[in-house]
């Protein structure tokens, strides 16, 4: 009997919440948690058969998380919330001795930087109280993190050369929407790019280097350089690794869009007087911007997400590709999600899933690559997420 907690009722919530309730065989009791209980209760009512309890409780507080954990006592907690509150979520598991998996790596509300050394603190705490805490467990990072280690394990003796690349071909329909929580979203792609070369961390302008991939049943799209958290994981893991680099494809309109945001202030995180009521600029953009958990309906296209890979195998260069190609139509039938949000909560749902079976369980706080890849890479393909590799092909970086 395996009894689990989701905080977070956005569209990745919504997804974890459909595919857990999907698997009684091994999620027996869900919670689903939230700040507006009635987001909860709409997720609840559509996947029916009361699988799904729903309950309030505010993230930013570790009292009422603790207070909501000890009455549910579930055997894991499941954070697709905001990652500003990945800390108070990993304090409220830890005084409660329960299981802790995230999606995304903490950032302070009040700077846009994301990076695992705030996560990365609690190893020791987590190990001496007997806790698991699996960091990262989304499609990237996750997914992306699973393939490197799956890669390192069957086809590599040293991965010299990784480019995680991701793509989304799709299209809403909407002049300009974000595909995951707009004040996340647009922190993280107008920071400054960085990577990993040579042993040190390379910085450049936002989307400064970029240049056209081809994708698998794609074609070609304008891919920009950005930095992303699974490169800090990665690089530290792989030790091998003498270049780690992340793509990201945006289409000319949309960075139209975020240039202008960017020059008249909306993307500020600092607060600004208004009518004497201090309001945060990009807070108030996240407002009036369309909800990414209901651009589902009309979504078409699809996502391509994957690692290239150069290294060596029994002495000789090898390349290879691994990715997943995802349609939002499809995840849309299933879940009422678009293909990002399916993405990012279908490898959560089988994190859960590989530490309540027992094959991704230690003391202490690891990434998702720290652990064996192979029963993960099996689920995906029963999920909904299956992928595909090429061996010793142009991987075009």
């Amino acid at each position: 009997m395996s009894k689990v907690m989701i905080i977070g009722a956005g569209g990745v919530g919504t997804v974890v919440a459909h595919k857990m309730a999907s698997m009684p065989e091994v999620f027996t009791e869900i919670m689903l948690a939230s700040r507006t209980k009635s987001k909860c209760d709409a997720i609840a009512q559509k996947i029916g058969g009361n699988r799904i309890q729903t309950a309030q409780v505010d993230a930013d507080k570790v009292p009422e998380l603790v207070e909501l954990i000890n009455s549910f006592k579930p055997d894991i907690v499941v954070n697709v919330a905001l990652p500003y509150q990945d800390l108070t979520i990993m304090d409220a598991c830890l005084e409660t001795g329960v299981a802790y998996l995230d999606t995304a790596n903490y950032e302070p509300k009040d700077e846009a930087k994301f990076e695992y050394k705030w996560q990365w603190a609690y190893h020791d705490r987590y190990k001496d109280a007997g806790i698991t805490a699996i960091l990262g467990c989304g499609f990237d990072p996750g997914v992306t993190s699973i393939f490197t280690a799956y890669a390192a394990k069957h086809h590599f003796d040293e991965i010299h050369y990784l480019d995680i690349v991701d793509c989304n071909a799709g299209d809403h329909g909407k002049p300009f929407a974000t595909n995951f929580n707009p004040e996340i979203n647009i922190r993280e792609v107008t920071q400054k790019g960085k990577y990993w070369e040579n042993g040190q961390w390379v910085t450049t302008e936002p989307h400064e280097i970029h240049k056209p991939l081809t994708y698998p049943e794609i074609g070609s799209r304008e891919s920009y350089l950005i930095y992303h958290e699974e490169l800090e994981s990665l690089v530290k893991n792989f030790p091998t690794i003498k270049r780690a680099r992340f793509w990201m494809t945006f289409g000319e309109e949309y960075l139209t869009h975020l240039r202008v945001i960017q020059n008249i202030g909306m993307a500020r995180i600092d607060p600004v007087k208004f009518k004497g009521v201090d309001i945060v600029p990009i807070e108030f953009l996240k407002a009036v911007l369309p909800n990414p958990g209901e651009l589902g309906e009309n979504y078409k296209g699809k996502t391509s997400i994957g690692c290239r890979i150069r290294g060596i195998k029994d002495g000789k260069e090898k390349t290879y590709y691994i990715y997943n190609n995802c349609d939002h139509q499809v995840a849309y039938k299933e879940t009422g999600t678009q293909a990002v949000s399916y993405t990012t909560g279908v490898p959560a749902t089988i994190g859960a899933m590989m530490y309540l079976t027992g094959k991704w369980k230690a003391p202490g706080v690891f990434n998702v690559e720290e652990f064996d890849p192979d029963p993960f890479m099996e689920e995906l393909n029963k999920r909904g997420l299956p992928w595909n590799e090429l061996h010793d092909v142009d991987i075009e970086l």
